[in-house]
C-alpha cells in the first residue's frame, strides 16, 4: 500500500468514541420522548412537513439524510480498494456475511418471530410493514461507525479502510435488487421507482459528493490535516441531523408507539439476534480462515452493524412516517451503540482464545502500534 494511502488509513480509522456517539442510545431515547410529545402538541406542523414530497421523497428527510452521510462517507478512500488483497481472507468472510447471509438471515428472523410467534401481540395492519423495516435494516452494512468498532477492537485500519470502500461500491448496484427480492419472498409490494430513486439520492448522489470534496481538501496543502478538521466539524451536523429525523419520526410514530409501546421490545429481539449471529459467525468463520484477529475483530463487527441511516431513510421513502417500517428501522438505532459495545468486548476478550488456532498470526505482527493514530470522532 503507498505512503499516502497509509496515512489515509491511519486519518480514517477514527479515535475514541466521542461524548455524543458513546451516549447515542441515550439521546435516541429522548428524542423519542420529544417527538412523541412535539406530535401531541404540534400535530399539524408534522402533518405539512410530512406532506412535502416529490416522487415519494419526503424533501425535509432527504435534506437531513445528506446532512447525516456526507460526513461519513469522506472518511471513506475509493482508493483503497486496491487493498483488498492484503487480507483477503477477511475481505471474503465479510462479503459473504454481508450480502450473502445478513439480510436473507434476517428475513428469516423477521418472518418468524415478527410474522408469526409475535403477530398475536402486534397491529395486525403493520406485520408487512414491520418485516420490511427489518429488512431494510439489514441489507447494507454499516458505513460510518465501523471505524469507532474497529479502533476499539484494536483492528487492522487498512483492512477496515478498503472493506468499507468495497462495500460502499457493492452498496450502489446490490442494495436494490436484494431488497426487492427479499420484500417480494415476503409478499410485500415493491414499488420499483422510488427504491432505486432512493438508491440514487441516498447512497449514489452522496458518495459522489463525498468523493469529490475529499478529493479536493486533499489536493490542497496540509490535506490530510484539513481533512480530519473538516470532517471533526461536520460530525456534529451528522448528528443532530440522525436526531432531528427521529423526532419527525416519532412526532408521526407517537400515538402508536404510547399505546403499544410492546412494540419498540418485540421488533428488538430478531435484530438483538441477527447482530449475534452474524457477528459470531464472521469471527468464527475468520478463524477457520486463519485470519489474524486484528482482522477478524472488525470483519465481525462490519458483519453485524447496520447502515441504519439509510435504512431510515429508505423505508420513510417506500412506507412513509408513520408506517412500522420506519419504526423498526429506528428501534436498530436505538440499540445499536449498546449492542455493538458489546460485541467489542466479546471481541476483546477473546483474543487469547482465538490466536490459539494454529495458522493464525500473532496480533502484534498484524497491526503495529505505529498504525493506530488517535484522531478527534
Amino acid at each position: 500500500m503507498s505512503a499516502q494511502c497509509e496515512v489515509s488509513a491511519r486519518r480514517s480509522s477514527g479515535g475514541e468514541m466521542g461524548f455524543f456517539e458513546r451516549y447515542l442510545s441515550l439521546w435516541v431515547f429522548l428524542c423519542i420522548l420529544g417527538g412523541v410529545a412535539l406530535g401531541h402538541w404540534l400535530p399539524r406542523v408534522f402533518q405539512a412537513l410530512g406532506r412535502l414530497e416529490v416522487a415519494q421523497i419526503n424533501l425535509p428527510v432527504a435534506l437531513l439524510i445528506w446532512l447525516m452521510i456526507i460526513p461519513m462517507l469522506l472518511k471513506i478512500d475509493l482508493r483503497a480498494l486496491t487493498g483488498v488483497r492484503r487480507h483477503w481472507r477477511g475481505v471474503a468472510v465479510t462479503l459473504l456475511v454481508n450480502w450473502g447471509i445478513k439480510p436473507f438471515s434476517m428475513a428469516l428472523l423477521a418472518w418468524l418471530f415478527i410474522g408469526h410467534w409475535f403477530r398475536s401481540w402486534l397491529p395486525a395492519d403493520q406485520i408487512d410493514s414491520y418485516i420490511a423495516g427489518l429488512i431494510l435494516l439489514a441489507a447494507a452494512p454499516c458505513t460510518a461507525m465501523v471505524f469507532v468498532w474497529s479502533h476499539l477492537s484494536d483492528g487492522e485500519p487498512h483492512f477496515t479502510l478498503s472493506q468499507v470502500a468495497l462495500n460502499d461500491v457493492i452498496m450502489v448496484f446490490a442494495f436494490a435488487p436484494i431488497v426487492g427480492l427479499l420484500l417480494g419472498l415476503s409478499s410485500i409490494h415493491v414499488p420499483w421507482d422510488t427504491l432505486l430513486l432512493s438508491v440514487l439520492l441516498y447512497i449514489v448522489v452522496p458518495l459522489i459528493i463525498a468523493h469529490l470534496v475529499r478529493g479536493r481538501v486533499l489536493a490542497r496543502p496540509q490535506g490530510f490535516e484539513r481533512l480530519a478538521r473538516l470532517i471533526e466539524r461536520l460530525n456534529p451536523f451528522s448528528l443532530v441531523a440522525l436526531l432531528t429525523t427521529l423526532v419527525l419520526l416519532f412526532g408521526f410514530q407517537g400515538g402508536q408507539i404510547m399505546r403499544q409501546p410492546l412494540v419498540i421490545l418485540l421488533l428488538a429481539v430478531p435484530i438483538l439476534i441477527q447482530v449475534f449471529f452474524n457477528a459470531g459467525l464472521a469471527y468464527w468463520l475468520n478463524r477457520q480462515v486463519r485470519s489474524p484477529h486484528c482482522v477478524a475483530g472488525p470483519s465481525a463487527l462490519i458483519g453485524a452493524s447496520n447502515f441504519f441511516e439509510l435504512a431510515v431513510a429508505t423505508a420513510i421513502s417506500l412506507f412513509g412516517f408513520e408506517s412500522g417500517a420506519a419504526l423498526a428501522t429506528v428501534v436498530g438505532v436505538l440499540i445499536e451503540v449498546p449492542v455493538m459495545l458489546l460485541a467489542v468486548r466479546i471481541v476483546n476478550a477473546t483474543r487469547g482464545w482465538y490466536e490459539r488456532q494454529p495458522g493464525v498470526m500473532p496480533h502484534e505482527q498484524c497491526c503495529p502500534p505505529d498504525l493506530h493514530l488517535h484522531t478527534g470522532h
